[in-house]
């Protein structure tokens, strides 16, 4: 299936000098098209995908229109991915302040995303099942790009002069060493698989459950250090656009980023989903559910394919952003200067722990009684449930100071149990 998504409406005339600035800076009004297509194949049937292409940010003002993009990945069944798709995106809108602009929307959005991706999590394990799910979620608003995501399925971006980087971290045992370290800091064992005799094989696995990442949605029997906190990132493209290209593992243990670009070049959306699909089965077979997500972003002025993403040769460049290269301390910034190529980076942040992610400014009622939790979105009297440092006045119960917004009781022993603080057997109900 093929698709398009636009948005606009006639705006009131604005001042020459607001005209020019805009052309300076190359930001014009001119919201881009948004098309995209899906193609796969099946090996398990747990393989999911979303497309949203008519999201509206103010209910019934198109000009406030945007669309989301997902896949999820699923493993011992498909009851976590099925989930994942019904209640993620409903979840993260929920942890978006109302009646703010386009601007604070973008700015809140990073935060937004991780607690909807830990009330996701939290819900689906109250049901007592132990599947689990890689998530990548995609949010584009005019030319800007947010991509959150848990596991190993990965989002390209593919632009002007061949560039493509690699939006996601796959968080993979075998191959993410931070993690490792997090996960057995936090009371996990990461091994091979150990056959009668001692003999190791197979990729690095956490233990109990054997699961080869460090983060997913689900996976109730594996451990609360396996966390649902998303890497995330935010781009703005350059007013020529470019190609999203989201897809599960089973695409990208076939095809390197750029092999995967390099392949579709030159094609609508939906005839480069099915190519790069049909690459990945041409290279290793079905040996695994393949699903790929194409998303076009394309000037106005253009109806068809972007010129960035007309086919080259000898003019790619693979970009990938590998976590933990840059210390926590530039990480999670807005950024003025940043840039990958013709792409300015606005935010990355990959830390697993909450406090960093979620921050002191999270937007909440924290300040006024009922107290809403920044994950859960549940109003509570005070004394109802636990109170932060900033908050005062009220007792919290006994456990690390936790200098962030408010959670609720449940939230709350949710994160000590992925810092490890607290036995993953009492946070969840199974």
């Amino acid at each position: 299936m093929e698709g398009a998504a636009t948005e606009g409406k006639l705006s009131p005339a604005l001042p020459l000098a607001t005209l020019i600035g805009r052309e300076l800076r190359g930001d014009g009004s001119e919201r881009p098209l948004v098309r995209y297509g899906h193609s796969g194949f099946a090996k398990r049937g747990e393989d999911y995908f979303l497309v949203k292409p008519d999201c509206l940010r103010v209910p019934g003002d198109p000009s406030s229109a945007f669309s989301v993009f997902a896949v999820f990945d699923g493993h011992n069944g498909v009851s976590a991915a099925v989930f994942s798709k019904e209640k993620l995106l409903e979840h993260v809108m929920s942890a978006v302040p109302q009646g703010i602009s386009r601007e604070d929307w973008l700015q809140a959005l990073p935060r937004a995303l991780v607690a909807g991706f830990v009330k996701t999590d939290i819900d689906f394990q109250r049901k007592g099942e132990t599947s689990g799910t890689t998530a990548t979620l995609v949010v584009v608003d005019g030319f800007t790009v947010t991509v959150a995501s848990v596991g190993d399925s990965r989002c390209i971006l593919d632009t002007q002069g061949g560039e493509v980087s690699l939006l996601t971290v796959d968080h993979r045992l075998e191959e993410n060493a931070e993690e490792r370290e997090r996960v057995t800091a936090s009371g996990g064992e990461v091994s091979r698989l150990n056959l009668c005799g001692g003999q190791e094989v197979g990729p690095l696995r956490c233990w109990p459950g054997g699961l080869c990442l460090s983060r997913s949605i689900g996976d109730t029997d594996v451990g609360e250090f396996i966390v649902p906190i998303p890497h995330v990132k935010q781009v703005k493209l350059p007013n020529t656009g470019g190609r999203l290209i989201i897809a599960s593992d089973g695409i990208w243990d076939a095809l390197s980023s750029e092999t995967a670009a390099q392949s579709c070049r030159g094609l609508p959306a939906e005839l480069a989903a099915k190519l790069v699909v049909k690459q990945a089965l041409k290279t290793s077979g079905l040996k695994d559910d393949t699903t790929c997500v194409v998303v076009d972003i394309i000037p106005s002025d253009h109806c068809s394919t972007p010129p960035a993403l007309s086919p080259k040769k000898n003019q790619n460049k693979l970009k990938s952003l590998i976590f933990g290269r840059r210390s926590h301390s530039s990480v999670g910034k807005l950024s003025k200067s940043a840039s990958l190529g013709s792409v300015e980076e606005i935010f990355e942040e990959g830390s697993a722990m909450l406090e960093e992610r979620l921050g002191r400014n999270f937007p909440s009622k924290a300040n006024l009684p009922p107290f809403r939790c920044a994950i859960c979105q549940v109003d509570q009297e005070p004394f109802e449930g636990l109170m932060t440092d900033n908050v005062g006045g009220c007792c919290s119960a006994p456990s690390t100071p936790w200098g962030g917004p408010y959670l609720c009781s449940d939230c709350r022993k949710k994160k000590d149990a992925m810092e490890g603080k607290r036995s993953s057997r009492s946070t969840t109900c199974r």
